[in-house]
């Protein structure tokens, strides 16, 4: 071995990992750094995002995955709750945070209905996300009952994010928006944690469940988990944008405003229409000659 190989080589071996959350690296963020950030007990955001143009300002603050969530359904469509989304409202949709990033990890919602019916369901609605809006993972709901649609996608080489605890498409069966986990329910929350990370899912939200439980489910497997409404323990944490920033008018427990965006626009709106009344706007420095 020459001297600068050995040199080359030792400089590849001590230098230090590229952090998930603000990392340098310019190239997408895959599976394998997110395993990666797991040994190193690394924790890390994920954050909604629906458009180009939000899309491009997480990424440059460093978000290292970005989920396109069904909640679409409330944030960008109007509706109620995530059940009437379909799978033609939310590819343009990913489509555009696909655009709109360079570094960053996409993951899909694959909506109510577009997988739950088969495998085979599965695999068409999750190719769909890969080829037509260039997804780089999809996400779906459930445990037992969705593993071998969870074993055929992975096999197909479509990287899963599964999501257990208070899953919104099941909230009609659910009995509403609740805490999920307690009691005997969380020893069949952790049997489910250890089905889908043995069927390949290479991440595990879990959604409203007792602390206690989602730091044994973290704990437990070898997989980062991704909390919301679960307590400090999960390897990761996600929000939808729209709360973080203050836009939604009465958030859940778990969200934590960090900023009044709903205010700032209402005042920026405000003054641009009282200068249009006034005759203010538009000044000579905003007209053409």
């Amino acid at each position: 071995m020459s001297s600068e190989t050995a040199v080359s080589t030792a400089s590849t071996v001590s230098s230090p990992p590229t952090a998930l959350y603000g990392g340098a690296s310019k190239r997408r963020v895959t599976v394998r750094d997110i395993a990666a950030a797991k040994e190193r007990h690394e924790k890390w955001p994920m954050v909604t995002a629906y458009d180009a143009m939000t899309a491009r300002v997480f990424d440059e603050a460093g978000i290292p995955v970005m989920l396109v969530g069904d909640s679409a359904a409330m944030v960008v469509y109007g509706y109620d709750s995530t059940l009437p989304v379909t799978v033609d409202d939310l590819i343009p949709l990913t489509a555009a945070v696909v655009r709109g990033s360079s570094r960053a990890m996409v993951v899909a919602d694959l909506p109510f209905g577009s997988y739950q019916a088969s495998p085979q369901q599965a695999l068409e609605t999750a190719a769909r996300f890969m080829k037509e809006a260039g997804a780089h993972a999809v996400k779906l709901e459930g445990g037992h009952r969705v593993l071998p649609q969870v074993e055929l996608l992975v096999s197909a080489g479509i990287p899963v994010m599964a999501h257990l605890g208070l899953t919104p498409q099941s909230v009609n069966t659910l009995g509403g928006y609740r805490v999920q986990g307690r009691g005997q329910a969380g020893d069949e929350l952790m049997a489910d944690a250890k089905a889908l990370e043995h069927a390949g899912a290479f991440a595990l939200v879990l959604e409203c469940v007792p602390t206690d439980l989602a730091h044994r489910v973290t704990t437990s497997l070898s997989i980062p988990t991704v909390g919301i409404g679960a307590g400090p323990y999960t390897d990761a944490q996600v929000l939808v944008w729209q709360d973080l920033m203050g836009l939604t008018p009465r958030p859940a427990k778990f969200v934590k405003k960090y900023f009044d965006l709903a205010g700032e626009m209402d005042r920026a709106v405000r003054a641009y229409a009282d200068e249009v009344v006034s005759g203010v706007f538009p000044t000579p420095d905003h007209s053409y000659r």
